[in-house]
């Protein structure tokens, strides 16, 4: 366990390895020393208590170095204590993962985002997917795909019939519509390419490449015991169910421990294997822009520093929930400096945050289990990647 990491009963519990985080941090990150407790108690306890979230667990990553910080409990009904190891809902912070399969898909020589979507997927053939690119499915802009499945659709054997009779509202690559369906199909199609269904590729082919030993699209019996509780806004007890393009979607369950992993591999990936190196920097290429927000393969990017107010406004309902233009940018943007990525995500019992600039080496992972505010978790982030940039 790292020295910074604290398994608490029933209630919050501060840092207590402070010296230790302060001495790592070391000369070249100006962060006061006696500045670094009430910066993350600042952040971190006053959410937790505003909006009534059960448990916390924060890893933050600073040059390849790891260090978790757990609050409250995995469970209100068994008082289990949070800690780096618990399984967390992470919801859309799910489709950074199925965007780096299908770009590792790519970088493997199985699939061509050029391609037309009904080129990959013959069942797709005459329908509006004659006309929509692999990279808009992944990229929103099909032309207006919804944020959910209509009820009627959400379910596997039922969303192909429903891709078939979708009539698009935009040409497609003319507007972003952030879209479940969207990113699912996209990974979906990833999926069919490289022969396999997509719970199978991504367990056999694309978690272990990573290094993630504790992700999970379907929670083994054997590890029940760490997968949280989560609650809803009425404080229910509630947990992920079953839907059409789920897992690709918003199905991934992990922990503290490898979603930092994971953000080191985006940070550095230079230890992973070729194709998979290729990946990586294609989800954190830029293809548009839509005010402050340029938006890669799952992954959101912003030019850093960024000031919070744009942060919030790129994480907004209206970015969710409304259509907008687009500026594609040509060529896309391979190569880019100072910049955030993130990307939230959210079930109905959980709520994530995943934050990291490359370039200062810096990131961190924010897992609930209860739904909260997008807002409030990326001022937690905004205000402890602010204090540990150089």
């Amino acid at each position: 366990m790292e020295s910074g990491s604290v398994m608490p009963k029933n209630h919050l519990n501060k840092f207590t390895s402070y010296s230790a985080l302060v001495l790592f941090l070391g000369a070249g990150h100006c962060v006061a020393d006696d500045r670094i407790e009430s910066i993350v108690n600042a952040a971190i306890e006053p959410v937790m208590q505003q909006q009534q979230i059960p448990g916390v667990a924060v890893a933050i990553i600073v040059n390849g170095q790891p260090h978790y910080f757990n609050y409250g409990v995995a469970s209100k009904e068994n008082g289990k204590a949070v800690t780096e190891d618990t399984l967390f809902e992470i919801g859309s912070v799910s489709k950074t993962f199925t965007a780096t399969l299908a770009a590792y898909a790519q970088a493997s020589g199985k699939l061509s985002f050029s391609d037309k979507a009904s080129h990959i997927l013959p069942q797709l053939r005459g329908s509006a997917f004659d006309n929509i690119s692999v990279l808009q499915l992944g990229t929103y802009s099909a032309g207006g795909l919804p944020l959910q499945f209509p009820d009627a659709a959400d379910a596997p054997d039922k969303m192909l019939g429903y891709f078939k009779q979708w009539k698009p509202t935009y040409a497609a690559g003319s507007h972003r519509q952030y879209s479940n369906p969207s990113l699912g199909l996209f990974g979906y199609l990833a999926a069919h390419s490289l022969g396999a269904p997509f719970d199978d590729v991504m367990a056999n082919t694309l978690l272990p490449k990573l290094g993630l030993k504790h992700t999970y699209l379907k929670v083994p019996q054997d590890q029940m015991g760490l997968y949280a509780q989560g609650y809803n806004k009425d404080d229910k007890p509630v947990r992920v169910g079953p839907g059409a393009l789920d897992s690709e979607a918003y199905g991934v369950k992990t922990s503290a421990t490898d979603l930092i992993r994971y953000v080191a591999a985006n940070m550095k990936p230079s230890g992973l294997e070729e194709p998979l190196q290729r990946a990586i920097a294609t989800t954190h290429t830029g293809y548009y822009q839509v005010g402050d927000m340029t938006q890669g393969l799952g992954w959101e990017l912003y030019d850093y520093p960024i000031t919070l107010d744009r942060l919030l406004a790129g994480n907004s309902s209206k970015m969710t929930f409304e259509p907008h233009e687009v500026q594609w940018i040509e060529p896309p943007q391979t190569s880019r400096h100072n910049t955030l990525l993130n990307k939230t995500g959210s079930t109905a019992g959980f709520g994530a945050y995943v934050a990291f600039v490359p370039d200062e080496q810096i990131g961190i992972v924010i897992l609930a289990n209860k739904n909260y505010p997008n807002a409030e978790r990326v001022k937690v982030a905004h205000t402890v990647l602010s204090a540990l940039s150089k």
